[in-house]
């Protein structure tokens, strides 16, 4: 197999990253590409009660096992298969399960704090940052949580005061200047959706022809 392409996908909390993201698979092939997400890799936090789990800051980079995810994005530059974490977000709680991921073409590394992590962008091809309006994100937020996550209005709204919005602007907000590409409007904005797809072709393409002409050792 040649080299994967390593693409990061970030930008704040509901700036649109999921359609970005549903767009390239759908336009590069689900085969092609695997995902590795940085919710992920929340840290285990069973030795602490369900109360205490809730008062943990899940928007500061330290929440996350970002070096295991280091790891897993070796390993599959490597050819190597991983086994990706599942998280319960309804309990904070990394579960037994994980998911076997297989090494693509393209692997992309997704999640809002993605091009906050060094070790993280020396390892991409391409970093792109989905740039989306608080308010329009806020919304977006509290649909998702309600119903995927079985939150209350009042505890989406606490958290999104007391850290969401706090450490997006410490944090996201300021690792916007890593991005190679910054999307306006999310996944509305198909012009620059277009410019993204036909870049990592050329980039998939240079690849492949590399690979080929590269002489073999004796």
């Amino acid at each position: 197999m040649t080299r994967p392409v390593i693409i990061g996908l970030s930008g704040g909390s509901g700036s649109g990253k999921s359609t970005i993201l549903q767009g390239l698979l759908h336009a590069l092939g689900p085969d092609q590409v695997s995902v590795l997400e940085h919710d992920a890799y929340y840290r285990p936090l069973a030795h602490l009660s369900v109360e205490e789990r809730a008062e943990v800051n899940f928007d500061h980079p330290n929440s996350l096992e970002t070096p295991l995810l280091v790891q897993h994005v070796d390993a599959l530059l490597r050819g190597e298969t991983i086994q990706k974490p599942v998280y319960d977000f309804t309990r904070h709680a990394r579960t037994h399960q994980t998911i076997e991921v297989r090494p693509t073409r393209i692997i992309i590394v997704e999640g809002i704090l993605v091009l906050a992590e060094k070790e993280l962008v020396k390892r991409m091809e391409i970093k792109l940052f989905v740039d989306t309006d608080s308010d329009v994100r806020l919304i977006r937020r509290i649909k998702r949580d309600m119903v995927e996550r079985d939150r209350t209005l009042e505890s989406i709204l606490d958290q999104y005061a007391k850290t969401v919005r706090p450490m997006h602007l410490e944090f996201v907000e300021a690792s916007k200047r890593h991005a190679d590409v910054i999307i306006p409007r999310g996944g509305q904005n198909e012009v620059a959706f277009a410019m993204v797809l036909a870049r990592i072709r050329s980039i998939m393409y240079a690849y492949q022809f590399t690979e080929v002409i590269q002489p073999k050792s004796s």
